[in-house]
């Protein structure tokens, strides 16, 4: 069987042909820039060299139908017909309260998720044009769609309400909902698999943290607490999100700055995190660059940032009455040694220990970082979130 997964973005698309009976990828790239006049398509070579085509690509269905016609080109592709493609698996942002698992998509679920776009603004309309545009070039293929905030629909009423009048919940939907849920699935399930553990028998947090990031508390399978909420500003400091803000302190801005709403969420999702507090960049690399340099504002992001990822951390320990295993995915986690190294530090009074020279020279890769008298196993997964929506796309057809 094989299944193509789309991850629509609002001026992306990012895919991948899976050959489910290998669990081999047959093709993988991106189209960046959508609507923009230097948009392309880059994608990966069989023998792993990356190919770029430049193109106008004004919306979403021209992207689609440019990469269905690379996946069966005579030069770059790696099948000889559409037709050999069984279904399509969708990354879908935000599924409100309406879906705690994968779907088949029909009309009502597409409705559904129109119905949500409210609380993901950028992400449901283009993950629905990915949807459609399938739906034109591919009419009778099934679709599924995989849901961010689906796994977390486990969580208890008192940890996903805020504390503001219950008419917020009733009439807006105004609760947290997480997200990265198919990474937090995926990770959690795997690290099970990865050390021979029960996965329903386990108390995990994991930890996916890169320019994005959130934090899960998962008990017996099931995802009890996470650290973003109604939007993914909440929780964790983040490349340019902000995370955790007192919100008078949001309000007394826009008063002494005359923000109008679009102007604090362009403050809090696009200027603050890493880059508001160092003033160099988003990206770890150019901050651990300029640390090394002297530099004290990077110093003092970094410090903030693994700050916050141990101290949630710690109160997903209390959340869950103990933790039995903690993993790091996502690109700082899977990465960065001396985050990974500060917070297991940090967490030595719950009797984690970690291997510091196995985690120093550890990237990119599946590895128990904790020594045998670690009374928390402690591992590196990386993530696979459109394995996952390839597996879910598979058991639904």
């Amino acid at each position: 069987m094989k299944i193509l997964v789309l991850n629509c973005g609002s001026s992306s698309i990012k895919y991948k042909l899976f050959d489910m009976a290998s669990k081999e990828v047959l093709a993988q790239g991106a189209i960046e820039k959508i609507g923009l006049p230097d948009s392309f398509l880059k994608f990966t070579l069989p023998e792993g060299n990356k190919l770029v085509i430049e193109k106008n690509i004004p919306e979403h269905t021209v992207g689609i139908e440019l990469i269905l016609e690379t996946l069966v080109s005579s030069e770059y592709g790696c099948i000889k017909s559409l037709k050999e493609i069984n279904a399509v698996g969708h990354r879908l942002v935000h599924g409100g309260e309406y879906f705690n698992a994968s779907v088949i998509i029909t009309p009502e679920v597409i409705a559904r998720v129109q119905e949500c776009s409210d609380l993901a603004p950028l992400h449901n309309p283009a993950n629905l044009k990915g949807v459609a545009a399938i739906t034109k070039n591919l009419p009778n293929i099934p679709q599924i769609g995989v849901f961010d905030t689906a796994f977390h629909q486990t969580m208890p009423a008192y940890a996903y309400m805020y504390a503001l009048p219950y008419e917020c919940y009733k009439k807006y939907g105004i609760r947290r909902y997480g997200f990265h849920g198919t990474s937090h699935r995926y990770v959690s399930k795997r690290a099970c698999d990865f050390l021979g553990l029960d996965y329903t028998q386990e108390k995990i947090i994991t930890a996916h943290i890169g320019n994005g990031g959130s934090i899960t508390a998962i008990e017996n399978g099931q995802s009890v607490d996470t650290s973003m909420g109604l939007t993914p500003v909440e929780g964790l400091i983040m490349g340019t999100r902000s995370g955790d803000v007192d919100l008078g302190a949001i309000t007394y801005l826009m008063d002494k700055e005359h923000l109008d709403s679009a102007a604090i969420s362009d403050l809090v999702n696009k200027k603050s995190g890493i880059v508001g507090i160092s003033g160099v960049s988003s990206d770890m690399r150019d901050i651990e660059k300029a640390i090394d340099e002297g530099n004290p504002r990077a110093k003092l992001a970094m410090e903030m940032y693994n700050y916050h990822i141990k101290k949630y951390i710690g109160s997903y320990a209390a959340a869950l009455n103990g933790v039995d295993i903690l993993v790091f995915t996502g690109g700082v986690g899977e990465n960065q040694a001396g985050t990974r190294q500060y917070v297991c530090e940090g967490l030595s009074y719950l009797g984690v220990e970690i291997d510091s020279a196995l985690n120093a020279k550890t990237r990119g890769e599946e590895v128990e970082l904790s020594t045998p008298n670690s009374k928390v196993r402690v591992v590196v997964i990386p993530t696979d979130e459109e394995f996952m929506i390839a597996s879910d796309t598979e058991k639904l057809i």
